[in-house]
């Protein structure tokens, strides 16, 4: 039987934090692999900062997964780590596809529903956009 996936957005925002812990929970109890995912994408065309912006949002991502990481490993969840290129919606959706993972669990920052429509929330966009199961955690 081939290896089931659970893909989790994880920024360390509150948002995230709630949906590791239930991501963690589930994957503990479905016996499934944890993909813990940072998407960025530095805003605009900055010019020669680009390249500075990027690396430092790359960076920043790749500390606060390890930490998630950490904690999944902790609680005996098989887990690894991605950080990609490319808006957090699209990271996303094409982890997902490529692990033809069960679900896409994500943190909710509690916005309302017109907001998210109109600023096109990630949780916003995965809901609409998703292929798979979406489990959007609401943040504390």
């Amino acid at each position: 039987m081939a290896e089931r996936v659970l893909i989790v957005g994880f920024d360390d925002s509150e948002g995230a934090r709630a949906a590791l812990r239930v991501a963690i929970e589930l994957a503990r109890d479905l016996g499934d692999k944890l993909v813990i995912a940072f998407g960025y994408e530095p805003p605009g065309r900055m010019g020669e900062e680009l390249g500075a912006a990027r690396d430092a949002v790359r960076e920043l991502g790749e500390r606060v997964t390890r930490h998630a990481f950490a904690r999944a490993e902790a609680e005996g969840v098989e887990a690894e780590l991605a950080v990609i290129d490319r808006r957090p919606v699209d990271a996303l959706l094409e982890l997902a596809a490529a692990h033809d993972a069960r679900m896409i669990v994500i943190g909710s920052y509690g916005d309302h529903p017109i907001k998210g429509a109109i600023i096109g929330s990630t949780p916003h966009k995965l809901l609409h956009l998703a292929d798979r199961p979406v489990l959007a955690v609401p943040a504390p």
